[in-house]
């Protein structure tokens, strides 16, 4: 019987700004989910464009919505960085 290895690494034990990514590389499991979910590419076109798997896509995707908990509080560290750095941006954005 085969024996399955899982690459993502947790949050817990990233050293990515602690954030769930994909084993040997910098692919986060929110980069890889707003790419497909978001901008609906397809996990094969992911895949190719970041040089993976499509197996680790859809791992990652699978690990998004299996650790709803921790998803959440990195969309929302990732909102609190969003804010702060409107906030303190001298740059007015265009209407």
């Amino acid at each position: 019987m085969a024996t399955q290895t899982y690459r993502i690494v947790s949050g817990a034990e990233s050293e990515i700004h602690e954030e769930p990514h994909i084993q040997g590389s910098r692919i986060t499991v929110r980069h890889i989910h707003e790419r497909v979910e978001g901008a609906g590419l397809s996990p094969k076109t992911v895949a190719e464009r970041h040089g993976l798997d499509v197996a680790d896509v859809y791992e990652a995707l699978a690990y998004y919505y299996k650790n709803p908990e921790e998803m959440a509080e990195v969309e929302a560290r990732h909102e609190r960085a969003a804010e702060e750095a409107r906030r303190r941006s001298s740059i007015t954005p265009p209407e």
